[in-house]
């Protein structure tokens, strides 16, 4: 190696903006031992930089079983991110000049099989997009004791468990909505929680009311990673509160989550399991 040359000087990556969850993925071949790393030194040269993923390709109409699935994708803290499953069929579609819509499938760290991200390419940067989400692999709650607020003896909180991620749910009558406006402490708590329910990663969704459309802000800690962020959208986290009111409602919902930097709709049907994230994104 040149030196004082980084080893990292040479990766190859690309920087996209789903919905202001400002994403990198990598096409250069990294062990998965060294992505927390090379991610770290992608996002201290980009500060906007929310998350890093490692992408690899099957050659586009090579008619092998692996074209079947083209897209794989991990997460530098091997964690689940939907925004960034977006963003990874979109750079598929680049990379091969695709041309007008596309249905792509997408292998992603922390899930089970693959999943079906559908592309509608707007011009050479810009896609509008929708992914069929891992369903929840089960909704409980999150029992917090011994008086951590005044006069509560037990304080639960609804957790959604998704396959490699999952979110704690916060709505206005919870004592601790306050957290929204007291970084620090959520974060310190949001650390001892992700611990508590042995999570891979762990959200933490401050989910305002609403009817239609709800204000969302989502908190993301991701221990594989080490990474803490306030993030402009979070996808995951936007359907795990879609699967929450469609469980706590018993019924099909509808709903956009306006988020820091725009708006992700989703769409779950609890009767049977599906949950469809919408939105778009930007080759910056």
């Amino acid at each position: 190696m040149e030196k004082g040359k980084n080893i990292y000087q040479d990766l190859e990556y690309r920087v996209f903006d789903p919905t202001g969850n400002i994403t990198a993925l990598v096409e250069t071949q990294v062990d998965p031992a060294d992505q927390p790393a090379a991610a770290s030194w992608i996002m201290a040269q980009n500060p906007e930089v929310e998350q890093v993923g490692f992408v690899t390709f099957a050659a586009a109409g090579a008619g092998t079983p692996v074209a079947d699935v083209p897209v794989s994708l991990r997460m530098a803290g091997g964690e689940f991110c939907g925004n960034a499953t977006m963003c990874s069929a979109a750079l598929y579609m680049i990379v091969n000049d695709m041309p007008g819509e596309a249905n792509v499938k997408v292998r992603v760290s922390g899930t089970m099989g693959p999943l079906d991200v559908r592309l509608v390419r707007r011009d050479a940067v810009s896609f509008d997009a929708s992914v069929t989400m891992p369903p929840a692999v089960g909704i409980d709650e999150l029992k917090l004791s011994d008086g951590m607020l005044p006069g509560n003896d037990v304080l639960r909180l609804p957790v959604v468990r998704m396959e490699g991620i999952a979110h704690v749910i916060i709505e206005p009558d919870s004592g601790f909505f306050g957290l929204k406006d007291d970084s620090a402490l959520a974060e310190t708590l949001l650390r001892g929680w992700c611990g508590v329910l042995g999570a891979e990663c762990l959200g933490m969704m401050f989910l305002d009311e609403g009817k239609g459309v709800r204000a969302l802000t989502p908190l993301v800690y991701v221990p594989g990673a080490d990474t803490m962020f306030w993030e402009n959208s979070c996808a995951s986290g936007s359907a795990a509160a879609g699967m929450y009111l469609a469980a706590k409602e018993g019924e099909p919902v509808d709903v956009t989550f306006s988020e820091p930097a725009g708006s992700l709709r989703v769409t779950s049907d609890p009767d049977i399991g599906r949950t469809v994230l919408y939105g778009s994104l930007t080759l910056k």
